[in-house]
């Protein structure tokens, strides 16, 4: 296992015994632990107990055998984040800690407001605008209630889910997030609420669900406008009632969950082609944040600028990045169809063509003439995406479909691989069958952060 990690770019302690374990899981900060059941010194439901007690924050995983599944569920309710049965497949392991990581790094990154101050994350921008978004985060924030947070694709809906989380009262409690639109049909059931074991083909043995993972704390469900009718019944099911029922099972269990949602679409359009429940989205939509898109907040647009300026050139190995007026009167004339997340693959594109030098204006056209040679959008067919192409060659906005297609489409690929492995590197690589090196050149080229997280609004 150790090999395994370090393999994938993790540096790893071990801890033979559970009561040493303990001992630096305590002094030391770590983004993950993993622990067996039976060790000795201290078992490894103690060590969950009392690590969680001092680091409520730390995603514990407990690895147990096929048979002490009751326990491994004890192990969650005392605060682990997952456990995991032997024999494992090394993978479902690597995926697993990869997610707990994420999980970690949501919790544990503060999340600022207004202007990047320490943090990695921030919501930057001083308009009227944002300032209306700054205050309904305090207004709700220390509230139990559930609040749908809407926006366009790229506004920065997830950072705003971790901001309300991290001023509310349960901010020492997990933060689970989980994309609805990300997950398999068949799958997301499972995923939210958990199953019992026979509940179908391949579940051989109870799972628990995000839900019972979430007790206590707050769970972040992204994309809610892309589950199925029959879904959105248990969920509306658990919001009402405060109880789950996991697939396959008849037990009602009580969780204590809040439940912050987000969705790109226009629900009150889904509403009306019956495709979302209209009790759900009242039950939702009693509290909503709405994020304004870039374009209707551009004077925030030198205060992204240099934040993701000072962020990117510290990934690029600028070391006091600039950039020209007339430069920065372009990026701020643009529409930014993908709002902030697109700002900041066109500044990080310029940082790599200016070369050290001053961004001038000729590096943002061409950043920018990159960056809008954009795939297909998460709501748009492949078919439409080329007949979209073809009608920009017929009018002689595009030449060269065949190269724009090949390049938008290896961008998408390359941007939803890390995406769906958390920003593990080396799983996306392994996934699309190409190396590590290669993984991270066409990261850089695409304007995709290195490490997966999103993007900074």
């Amino acid at each position: 296992m150790k090999k395994a990690l370090q393999a994938e770019g993790y540096d790893v302690a071990v801890a033979e015994r559970g009561d040493t374990g303990l001992v630096q899981g305590r002094e030391q900060e770590f983004d993950v632990v993993i622990t067996d059941l039976k060790m000795p010194g201290l078992s490894g439901l103690e060590l969950v107990e009392q690590l969680h007690a001092v680091k409520p924050k730390l995603p514990i995983l407990l690895m147990t055998a096929f048979g002490t599944t009751e326990t491994a569920i004890e192990a969650i309710k005392l605060g682990a984040y997952d456990y995991f049965l032997k024999p494992f497949d090394m993978a479902e392991l690597l995926d697993l800690v990869a997610r707990s990581v994420a999980c970690n790094r949501m919790m544990s990154e503060t999340v600022d407001m207004g202007e990047a101050r320490t943090s990695q994350s921030a919501i930057v921008g001083s308009s009227r605008a944002m300032q209306s978004v700054y205050k309904e985060i305090g207004r709700v924030a220390a509230t139990p209630v559930t609040v749908l947070i809407r926006g366009e694709t790229g506004t920065g809906k997830e950072l705003v889910a971790r901001a309300i989380y991290q001023h509310s009262g349960r901010a020492e409690r997990q933060f689970i997030a989980v994309n609805c639109g990300a997950i398999p049909e068949t799958l997301l059931e499972s995923e939210l609420f958990g199953h019992e074991r026979g509940a179908f083909t391949g579940a051989q043995s109870r799972r628990i669900g995000r839900f019972e993972q979430a007790d206590q704390g707050t769970l972040f469900l992204d994309e809610i406008g892309d589950l199925s009718l029959s879904t959105q019944v248990k969920l509306l099911r658990v919001l009402q009632e405060k109880t789950i029922q996991r697939v396959g099972g008849n037990e009602k269990i009580s969780v204590d969950v809040r439940v912050l949602a987000a969705t790109h679409r226009d629900l009150e359009t889904a509403l009306k082609e019956n495709q979302f429940r209209e009790d759900l989205f009242y039950r939702l939509s009693g509290v909503t944040i709405t994020l304004p898109p870039l374009r209707q907040r551009s004077e925030d647009i030198p205060h992204l600028v240099k934040y993701f300026m000072q962020r990117s050139g510290n990934e690029v190995g600028v070391d006091a990045p600039s950039i020209q007026p007339e430069a920065m009167d372009l990026l701020q004339n643009q529409t930014w169809r993908g709002n902030v997340r697109e700002l900041e693959n066109a500044v990080r594109h310029a940082l790599l063509l200016a070369r050290n030098h001053s961004i001038g204006r000729e590096h943002v056209q061409e950043a920018c003439s990159r960056t809008r040679k954009a795939a297909p959008s998460s709501d748009q067919t492949i078919a439409g995406y080329l007949s979209e192409l073809l009608a920009k060659a017929q009018r002689g906005e595009l030449d060269g479909v065949h190269a724009a297609m090949h390049e938008g489409m290896e961008r998408e690929l390359f941007a939803r691989a890390i995406q769906l492995a958390h920003g593990n590197q080396a799983k996306a690589a392994r996934w699309l069958g190409v190396t590590r090196t290669t993984m991270r050149e066409k990261l850089i080229l695409f304007g995709l952060h290195p490490t997966g997280d999103p993007s900074p609004e």
